[in-house]
């Protein structure tokens, strides 16, 4: 790979562009490094687990630009958009990525609050007195 390579990933209400390019492993996340934007473990794990599945950590940098949402669908976007980067440059990296099901858009959104209701569902509290 010489150029940069561009992809977006997406859940609930996140968006995450991604610029992958040959570099020593630096990831950065909306101008900061990806362990100052997510401060919980278990959060850069999402962002961390693309690369060590197919065994590049360390050889690419990656920009993201992410927005929308909370943290947990911005590191979920990103993750995507990381499994899809890595399948651009190689095509071999698609089995593994597929079998931890990296490469699937997780399409739930929360459902729109209906009238007459407090939220999508839930009723008001109803007594027959």
């Amino acid at each position: 790979m010489d150029s940069v390579i561009n992809t977006i990933g997406r859940r609930k209400a996140s968006v995450a562009r991604i610029y992958v390019s040959n570099g020593s492993g630096s990831i950065t996340i909306n101008g900061k490094d990806y362990k100052d934007y997510f401060a919980q473990p278990n959060i850069r794990f999402n962002i961390e687990d693309p690369l060590k599945t197919v065994e590049v950590e360390g050889q690419y940098d990656i920009k993201v630009n992410v927005k929308g949402g909370g943290f947990k669908g911005q590191a979920e976007a990103t993750r995507l958009a990381i499994a899809r980067a890595l399948v651009k440059i190689n095509e071999d990296y698609r089995k593994p990525l597929k079998a931890k099901k990296y490469l699937t858009r997780d399409s739930r959104v929360v459902e729109r609050k209906k009238f007459g209701k407090p939220k999508a569902r839930k009723s008001f509290q109803f007594s027959k007195r």
